[in-house]
C-alpha cells in the first residue's frame, strides 16, 4: 500500500473518526478502535505525531499506559529512536530496582496518578518527546514533564492525536502539538 500524504491521512482519519455514547452515563467519548483497525492509519500516524519534533532530534519517546504505548512506539519508530513506557500507578512489580515517580495533578477523571519508570531508562543527556492519544486536563503530561526534569533530561515537547484542552497555557508549557483539536472531529 503506498503511503498517504500527511494531508490525505489526516483527512482520512477525520472521515473515519467515531463518537460513541455510554449506555450507562449518556456521555460521549471517542472511539479510537476505528483508527487502530485501519492499516493506512497504523502505517502513517507515527510519522504525523513525530513530524513537528523531528528537527528537535529527540533521543527517546515516552508514552503513558495504555494508549501512549501504542502511539509512542509508532512515533519512536518514525524517528528511529527507542521508546520508554511510563506506568500509571507505578510500582515495582518484578524487580527491586529503584523507580522514579511523580504524582499527577487531577486528570480528566479527577484522579491523582502515580506515574513512573525504572531509574536509569531516561538519562540526563536524553531529549524526550512525550506521545499520547488525548490531552484533556493536561495533568498526566505535566507530571511527565516534571518526571523528565527530575532525571535531568530535556523535554522537547508533547504530541497527541486529539487536543481537548479548555485553556491554552498547558499547550505552551508542554510545547504541545496535536493532529486534531476536538472541535475538528
Amino acid at each position: 500500500m503506498p503511503a498517504a500524504s500527511p494531508k490525505d491521512l489526516r483527512q482520512h482519519m477525520a472521515e473515519i473518526f467515531d463518537w460513541k455514547t455510554s449506555p450507562v452515563t449518556g456521555s460521549k467519548f471517542f472511539n479510537l478502535y476505528t483508527w487502530w483497525r485501519d492499516p493506512e492509519v497504523v502505517a502513517g500516524v507515527g510519522d504525523l505525531l513525530a513530524e513537528p519534533f523531528r528537527a528537535a532530534s529527540p533521543t527517546v519517546v515516552i508514552g503513558p499506559s495504555a494508549s501512549g504505548y501504542l502511539t509512542g512506539v509508532l512515533a519512536a519508530a518514525s524517528l528511529g529512536v527507542g521508546f520508554c513506557p511510563i506506568r500509571k500507578d507505578a510500582a515495582q512489580s518484578f524487580d527491586s530496582d529503584p523507580w522514579v515517580t511523580v504524582t499527577s495533578p487531577p486528570d480528566y477523571k479527577d484522579r491523582h496518578l502515580e506515574l513512573g519508570l525504572p531509574k536509569g531508562l531516561i538519562r540526563s543527556g536524553d531529549r524526550v518527546l512525550a506521545v499520547d492519544d488525548l490531552i484533556d486536563s493536561g495533568g498526566q503530561l505535566t507530571a511527565l514533564q516534571r518526571l523528565i526534569a527530575e532525571v535531568g533530561a530535556t523535554w522537547v515537547g508533547a504530541s497527541v492525536l486529539i487536543d481537548n484542552l479548555k485553556e491554552s497555557q498547558p499547550r505552551r508549557q508542554l510545547n504541545l502539538k496535536s493532529l486534531f483539536h476536538i472541535r475538528d472531529l
